[in-house]
């Protein structure tokens, strides 16, 4: 067994038997453990950021609904129900299921936009914070961080729809609850623009499939229709704005077809429905991380992403048995 040093208040004061290996996340830096409540098994958290804390406030205010459900919350350390490994939705949008998979990611995101009969959780974090890295970026290296910066400036400025946010939705974010449909993990605490949530799925799961030819203007019925209310105009100014400066995020060779797309129909696609058994990535400093400024021609150009650690949770989640 690995060190348990993170963990061993809450192990004692939640009475938790470890049920395998301590992990660490390779991005935030968050550490877990699978673990057993009696004969329950539940997974341990200890956030290592503000952001992190917020997600856990969170996932408590979603009380079940779209997330799994909070057992315990005290400070950075969170208890909350483990679920079995099923379904991975990056695999079914590599497998040929990308609509499939991007239809699953708008139904999750309809269900935790939706209002709640109670005040809001505390430390919410606004939307303009997951941009403080754009200005000296673009100071830095110009380019496409400068259009980029514009953008989020003439956004953040004009913000409508403002829900709580997850702030980091993507495919490996959100795991498989069986007949509770689909749940999210690792939420930040986000306040915002409804339509931000969407806009980030686009560039997931990885950066090959996001900047396929044509797939940009494919999904536009699929992940456009859920912000778009019944008098959407797909020519006109109703577009909505986070998706049409998808651009700024190197997919503008996609948005002339992008619009064309929209002229020629996409209002009158059906509405998304979440698969059967389903229920009713990437955040804002991670967009940059695509990008790399070419020595030769000053366009930017798709780069490696780094791991964030959301697979790796996410099949953890489902892990249950004890690891010596």
């Amino acid at each position: 067994m690995g060190d348990l040093t993170p963990f061993a208040p809450w192990l004692d004061r939640w009475g938790l038997a470890p049920d395998g290996e301590p992990f660490q996340t390779s991005y935030c830096k968050n550490w877990l453990i699978p673990v057993r409540r009696g004969d329950a098994p539940a997974m341990l958290k200890i956030a290592a950021s503000d952001h992190e804390m917020a997600g856990a406030r969170l996932m408590a205010w979603w009380d079940g609904d779209g997330a799994p459900r909070v057992l315990a919350i005290d400070g950075e350390a969170l208890l909350m129900e483990r679920i079995p490994a099923g379904r991975s939705l990056a695999d079914m949008a590599r497998d040929g299921g990308d609509d499939e998979a991007m239809r699953i990611l708008s139904g999750v995101g309809d269900r935790l936009h939706a209002p709640r009969p109670r005040p809001l959780p505390g430390g919410l974090f606004p939307l303009a914070s997951w941009f403080r890295a754009l200005a000296p970026a673009a100071a830095a290296h110009g380019g496409v961080l400068d259009i980029s910066l514009e953008t989020a400036e003439a956004l953040l400025a004009d913000q409508r729809d403002v829900v709580v946010l997850h702030g980091d939705l993507h495919h490996n974010n959100v795991v498989d609850g069986g007949e509770r449909g689909w749940l999210v993990i690792d939420p930040k605490g986000v306040l915002g623009e409804r339509a931000y949530e969407y806009a980030t799925t686009l560039c997931n799961p990885d950066a090959g499939l996001a900047l396929a030819p044509g797939r940009l203007a494919r999904q536009a019925g699929v992940t456009v229709y859920p912000v778009r209310g019944p008098g959407f105009d797909p020519g006109g100014a109703d577009v909505p704005r986070w998706m049409a400066k998808i651009h700024c995020y190197h997919l503008d060779v996609q948005w002339e077809t992008f619009i064309a797309h929209l002229r020629r129909g996409a209002a009158t696609a059906a509405p998304h429905r979440p698969a059967q058994g389903t229920g009713r990535h990437h955040h804002g400093p991670g967009w940059c991380r695509w990008l790399r400024q070419d020595d030769a021609g000053g366009r930017a150009v798709p780069r490696r992403r780094h791991s964030y650690g959301s697979q790796d949770l996410r099949r953890r989640m489902g892990e249950s048995r004890v690891r010596a």
